[in-house]
């Protein structure tokens, strides 16, 4: 694959872990939103186009070419399914220069019958990942003009795979529960290594798949943040981390969840890789428009892309569903990521106004303090207002 279009994703997927809320467990797909923004950046003017072109890591007038090429190289890869689609209102004229700059049979169009059109476009998602993903993230509307959608499917199975075992954690936040383990031993213990980061030391495990599909699980020392282990976790791929192999650690407690020991063996291997992990199922949805700035996305509803469609288009919602599943036998995962562009306006003229408005109409904090010194005395969160008496009571 071009290197240039694997260091733009890579470093789009380190910039959203560090931002991406992860209390809950998440997965995210820059992969999947890359395209999206290259085909917008094409069709973008002004400063939309520099926006996004920044958030792409390449210039906006190769962005289309270069999202073409890794369309096409992704789909390629056995294992892995990439595809494009978009849908325009019936009634809208794309341009035709720009329009040709897609895919080929990716286009599509919708009328005013939206529950129909909904049903197909969440028919799309399903196909497109086998059934992973079961809808598009986002729902159509009436002002909707342009859907631009992309779809990633991944599956592989493990070369060995694991024995489930159940895993009774001792201490952490899973103590006391009696989980799904998986289990395998190996005599590679290349497989494993430890690096250090500025955040902490983490400890990498790479599972290949039976098709060229790797999966890494990269565990960080405790109080490292989901951003710093998986921004982590790009540098140990991307190989710009410095990483000590399993063959190669000493004795002892060596890094996260590592530990380096000689053992009796009735067998000769010198070396053996004891594996011990869970499996699971994550699901997760994500808003692009919460942080427009990491995506290059315009935050305003006037008119930013020209370059689609002489009607004025702006950006009425962006969204991605991912799920990964990872068991004893193998792992599986989709995401489905969209853009739907309403009708944008002319940009209003300025004026030196002052306006004051405040509504707490969602909930809210509130914090007691002295005067002087502001001593805080009381803080909490506000999410169920007193209700509405019935009427004739006060």
């Amino acid at each position: 694959m071009s290197e240039v279009g694997i260091r733009a994703v890579n470093g789009l997927t380190a910039r959203w872990a560090r931002t991406v809320a992860a209390d809950d467990g998440t997965v995210f797909s820059a992969a999947g939103v890359w395209p999206l923004l290259a085909f917008l950046a094409d069709g973008a003017g002004g400063r939309a186009r520099a926006e996004l072109a920044e958030a792409l890591g390449v210039p906006a007038d190769v962005a289309a070419t270069a999202a073409r090429q890794l369309l096409a190289e992704m789909a390629s890869v056995p294992g892995l399914d990439a595809a494009l689609g978009l849908w325009a209102q019936q009634r809208l004229r794309l341009r035709d220069d720009w329009r040709a700059g897609l895919p080929a049979g990716t286009q599509g169009t919708f009328g005013d019958d939206l529950i129909t059109a909904q049903e197909r476009l969440d028919a799309w998602a399903a196909e497109r990942t086998g059934g992973v993903v079961e809808r598009m993230p986002l729902k159509l509307t009436r002002d909707a003009q342009v859907v631009l959608a992309s779809a990633l499917s991944l599956r592989t199975t493990w070369r060995q795979p694991f024995t489930e075992v159940p895993l009774r954690p001792e201490h952490g936040p899973w103590q006391g529960r009696t989980l799904l383990g998986l289990f395998r031993r190996s005599v590679r213990p290349d497989r494993v290594g430890v690096a250090a980061t500025p955040d902490g030391h983490v400890t990498s495990l790479t599972v290949p798949g039976d098709n060229g599909i790797d999966i890494h699980l990269v565990l960080g020392e405790e109080g490292m943040t989901p951003g710093q282990v998986i921004a982590a976790g790009v540098g140990l791929v991307e190989r710009t981390l410095p990483v000590t192999e399993g063959g190669r650690l000493p004795l002892g407690h060596v890094g996260p969840g590592l530990r380096v020991e000689q053992r009796p063996s009735a067998t000769p291997e010198p070396v053996a890789l004891d594996v011990r992990t869970v499996a699971y199922e994550v699901r997760a949805d994500h808003d692009l428009l919460a942080d427009p700035a990491l995506f290059g996305l315009p935050s305003t509803p006037y008119a930013h892309f020209p370059g689609i469609s002489d009607t004025p288009l702006t950006i009425g919602a962006a969204r991605q569903s991912a799920v990964a599943q990872f068991s004893a036998k193998g792992f599986r995962a989709g995401a489905v990521t969209a853009v739907s562009a309403p009708y944008g306006g002319a940009p209003q003229p300025t004026h030196t106004t002052t306006v004051l408005s405040l509504t707490y109409d969602r909930p809210f904090a509130f914090l007691t303090t002295t005067r002087s010194p502001r001593l805080l005395l009381t803080t909490g969160w506000v999410t169920n207002p007193a209700p509405f008496p019935p009427m004739g009571l006060s």
